[in-house]
C-alpha cells in the first residue's frame, strides 16, 4: 500500500503543514502548498503539473483499525522548498485557471 507522504511545509513559502493540518493543499502528485498559496499565488493551477489542488486528509494521529495511524505510517520530514516565480506562473495560470481542475 503506498501512502501519502504528508509532505512538513508548503512548497512555496516553507510555511509548516503539519500532519494534522487543514491547511494543507495537494495536487494529484502530492506537490503541497498552503492554502494561502494555493488561492493568493497559484490561482489553484499546480506550477509543477498545471492541475489543481485538494484538501489533503489528514491521517488519523490514533490507531483505531489495524495500524492504520501516524505511528505506523509517519508523515515525511522531506522538504521540498521551492518558491515558485509569480510572474513566470501568472502567465502559465492564465492559460488554464478558468479551465475546472477535472478538465485539465
Amino acid at each position: 500500500m503506498t501512502m501519502l507522504e504528508l509532505r512538513p511545509t508548503c512548497e512555496h513559502c516553507n510555511r509548516k503543514l503539519p500532519p494534522e493540518s487543514a491547511e494543507a493543499w495537494i495536487c494529484s502528485y502530492e506537490c503541497t502548498f498552503c492554502g494561502d498559496c494555493v488561492e493568493r499565488v497559484l490561482s489553484n493551477v499546480c506550477p509543477n503539473c498545471g492541475g489543481g489542488f485538494m484538501p489533503r486528509p489528514v491521517r488519523p494521529s490514533t490507531d483505531r483499525r489495524g495500524g492504520n495511524d501516524l505511528g505506523k505510517h509517519s508523515a515525511s520530514s522531506k522538504v521540498k522548498h521551492r518558491p515558485v516565480d509569480t510572474a513566470a506562473h501568472a502567465i502559465f495560470a492564465a492559460t488554464i485557471k478558468t479551465i475546472p481542475p477535472e478538465r485539465r
